[in-house]
């Protein structure tokens, strides 16, 4: 399929999980990606894995909870971009909020809000100069939900999709779209000793199982793509429907 060719496509955080997904499935459909990562050996295996298929990638190594110099000097060396998906995150586990050391909540405020207001403040006036764009954010079903141990992970998340809102009443006049995915539960390769955990949180969904990241990947895909041309500040779950049953529990309960 071609759904995104002769499209420059700017993946954060895309050396590993969802992000390499999303990287591979880009190039999949025609899309020159930029990998973006801290560790250039990954970098290069994710760019390589994309070339052998056919596909075109580049790497660029950036650290974007480094600040803002950092940040666009990032940009200036990446350049112009037709498609920008905000996906590197600072994980937090579950962890009572009093519990949770400063440095913790530093790294999480600087990786999951800073970095990408400062990446997209950077390249979106690109977009707007040229008329059109698209950027997905990849948010979480933690934004949308309350659960324990989850407060500062939820709180940056729950940013993220409030900028979405803000960045689409922004940038929409100038032709750019942007949209979040909020992925529920989902199966990547640092998450098996999470598994147990995680299949009891779908246990009760329609779906009753994990995402896979190439289910969020997809979705990144139709963001991306013209298929979603009239689509402005959107939250999609990606979840096998957690959030919607969690809703209807509360409802009944």
């Amino acid at each position: 399929m071609s759904r995104l060719v002769h499209r420059i496509a700017l993946v954060t955080g895309s050396t590993s999980g969802i992000g390499r997904a999303i990287a591979e499935r880009f190039a999949a459909e025609g899309a020159a990606v930029i990998v973006t990562g801290r560790r250039t050996d990954l970098g290069a295996e994710v760019v390589r894995a994309i070339t052998d298929a056919g596909g075109r990638a580049s790497f660029v190594a950036g650290d974007l909870a480094a600040g803002k110099a950092a940040i666009e000097d990032f940009a200036a060396a990446v350049g112009e971009v037709d498609i920008l998906v905000n996906n590197a995150a600072y994980l937090v586990g579950g962890r009572p909020t009093a519990d949770t050391p400063e440095d913790v909540v530093d790294a999480a405020l600087a990786t999951n809000i800073k970095a990408p207001y400062l990446l997209t403040a950077a390249l979106a006036p690109k977009m707007q100069a040229r008329g059109s764009g698209a950027i997905v954010n990849i948010g979480s079903i933690n934004a949308l939900t309350g659960l324990a141990g989850s407060a500062l992970y939820s709180a940056t998340k729950a940013a993220l999709h409030a900028m979405t809102a803000a960045w689409a009443a922004e940038f929409g006049p100038s032709g750019i779209r942007v949209n979040t995915i909020a992925p529920g539960p989902t199966e990547v390769e640092w998450s098996t000793h999470l598994r147990p955990m995680l299949e009891r949180m779908v246990s009760t969904t329609p779906s009753g199982r994990l995402s896979s990241a190439a289910e969020i990947a997809a979705a990144a895909v139709f963001l991306a793509s013209d298929e979603s041309a009239h689509i402005h500040g959107a939250t999609l779950p990606v979840d096998g429907g957690l959030t919607s049953t969690l809703a209807q529990s509360i409802v009944r309960n």
